[in-house]
């Protein structure tokens, strides 16, 4: 191989190339949130929580939530997705993100957080909306709480009727909130920087 082709299959997969694609120097990134219902757009806190923000945008730009569904939808509570395709198979996850719940930033009515496990820095791919105020999912001075790393500033409308649509149990995901239809997220995209 010549020195060319290294050179630039070097800059090609510098992290410092795949940084711009995220718009690492944009404290407050957007994203567009194309659904079956409506688009939602979110901004991003990258000031409060960087890690989270900057592995959020990784999987957007890259198109892995692209065509996912919302698996969990409970009204008055979250609308959860970003892990599942239509089919209901799970999706690849990049490696746990730390927990940056304790950043100042509430789970408050219309806010985007991470979902996880109960291990406090097990989140990946799934987020979730707040469609409430959810302060009990806030962290304490004894336990871990859920990472907010943004807000929607449009369509929020479209938000709260994703939270009334009908739900039930299923058993291959192991959820009794799984929408009867599907909801599905067409394509997430960053929008440029004003």
């Amino acid at each position: 191989m010549s020195r060319g082709v290294i050179a630039l299959l070097v800059l090609l997969f510098s992290p410092k190339l795949w940084a711009l694609d995220i718009q690492q120097n944009n404290m407050y990134p957007q994203v567009a949130l194309e659904t079956t219902m409506g688009t939602i757009v979110v901004e991003l806190d990258r000031s409060r929580a960087p890690l989270t923000v900057d592995n959020f945008l990784t999987y957007v730009v890259r198109g892995d939530y692209d065509n996912t569904i919302f698996h969990r939808v409970i009204n008055n509570f979250v609308v959860q997705g970003g892990g599942y395709t239509p089919q209901l198979q799970p999706l690849a996850e990049d490696k746990p993100v730390v927990n940056e719940s304790g950043n100042g930033l509430s789970n408050s009515m219309g806010t985007l957080a991470m979902a996880r496990e109960s291990a406090p820095h097990s989140a990946t791919r799934q987020f979730y909306f707040n469609v409430a105020d959810n302060r009990k999912l806030d962290p304490s001075p004894k336990r871990w709480g859920y990472a907010v790393f943004g807000e929607v500033t449009e369509g929020l409308q479209v938000l709260q009727q994703m939270a009334q649509v009908a739900t039930g149990p299923n058993a291959a995901l192991q959820w009794d909130d799984v929408p009867l239809s599907p909801i599905i997220l067409k394509k997430a995209r960053l929008l440029p920087m004003n």
